[in-house]
């Protein structure tokens, strides 16, 4: 069985669910008459309504597993497709517009989860980080993630196709293992200031996801192994099942999600609070809409909203505002 036919048979089971919850639960709170109950924690306050920017207009990307917002291009974003691809970068626009298409170089795609970006082997040089994460079957003695010096993007770029793509730097393969086990994980961060890196698991009792460490620098030659620093409860009826994650550009806020909705939990005001204290708190809700399978979010590059997409074709750019401080 193939991880995308693993991957279809857990969603009809999570929306079989779903459904059953909803119609033993009649609750006032409900978001709207379209949208099952999944929620069970506090909605967020400090964002606005999901907005609809438009569709992914690269047809290559049928499976958007991951999103980032690009540090070296302003206004442009990064994705890429799940298990069944090679490894490929597409950059596109806020609205969706299609960017052009990167081979990273050096790297192999397994079952890429989630993407990220952040400082690294440079100082001032801004890198991606492709998490080869997934392990539906908890088969793999160890995870990869590709750590990529990020391309400027040009105009010409636009017209590239995945049969003739743009070619990356060589990417570094920075080779992980779990110290208590083989886990599946869909979730990759990395924090902005240390480039330290995340990795959040997909749990298989769904109770909650386990949070992984390997603090930055790491090495590119051997097997590094991960530190778990932390367990973390989503609001939702499937407390571990995270799909995707980004750490906000200021370093003081995580934002995850699931299928339904984004979660996000901030650092607490104190001045003496050090990061890993993030997953000590308990996440907000912050509604996406509707979405055909949401796997990926991230932050946009101010910080002020949250952006989202979702895997098939079309594949959905969704946008959610902060509107308070």
């Amino acid at each position: 069985m193939t991880r995308n036919s693993i991957k279809a048979i857990i969603v009809l089971t999570l929306c079989l669910i779903v459904s059953l919850t909803t119609a033993c639960r009649q609750d006032s709170t409900r978001a709207n008459n379209d949208q099952p109950i999944v929620e069970t924690g506090e909605v967020s306050k400090a964002y606005g309504a999901p907005v609809h920017l438009g569709n992914l207009e690269d047809k290559s990307v049928d499976e958007s597993s991951g999103i980032v917002a690009s540090r070296r291009n302003p206004d442009l974003f990064w994705t890429h497709n799940d298990s069944g691809d090679g490894p490929f970068l597409y950059a596109f626009e806020r609205d969706g517009g299609k960017r052009g298409v990167w081979r990273v170089m050096g790297a192999k795609a397994d079952d890429w989860e989630d993407i990220a970006a952040g400082p690294g082997a440079q100082p001032g040089k801004s890198y991606l980080y492709v998490g080869d994460i997934g392990d539906n079957g908890r088969d793999r003695r160890e995870i990869i993630v590709y750590r990529v010096a990020e391309p400027v993007v040009t105009a010409d770029d636009a017209d590239t196709k995945r049969k003739e793509p743009q070619q990356t730097e060589p990417a570094e393969a920075i080779r992980m293992r779990y110290p208590d086990g083989r886990h599946d994980a869909e979730a990759l961060a990395v924090h902005p200031t240390t480039g330290d890196l995340y990795v959040v698991t997909k749990t298989k009792n769904l109770t909650s996801a386990a949070v992984y460490k390997l603090a930055a620098p790491f090495s590119t030659s051997t097997i590094n192994i991960l530190k778990k620093v932390g367990d973390i409860r989503i609001p939702s009826l499937l407390p571990g099942f995270v799909t995707g994650g980004d750490i906000s550009p200021d370093g003081r806020k995580i934002v995850l999600c699931d299928y339904f909705n984004a979660y996000e939990a901030s650092l607490p005001e104190s001045s003496n609070s050090k990061f890993d204290d993030i997953w000590k708190q308990s996440p907000v809700i912050i509604r996406l809409g509707e979405r055909r399978q949401g796997e990926s979010v991230c932050y946009r590059l101010d910080g002020r909203a949250i952006l989202a997409t979702s895997e098939g074709r079309p594949s959905s750019l969704v946008e959610v505002e902060r509107i308070m401080p």
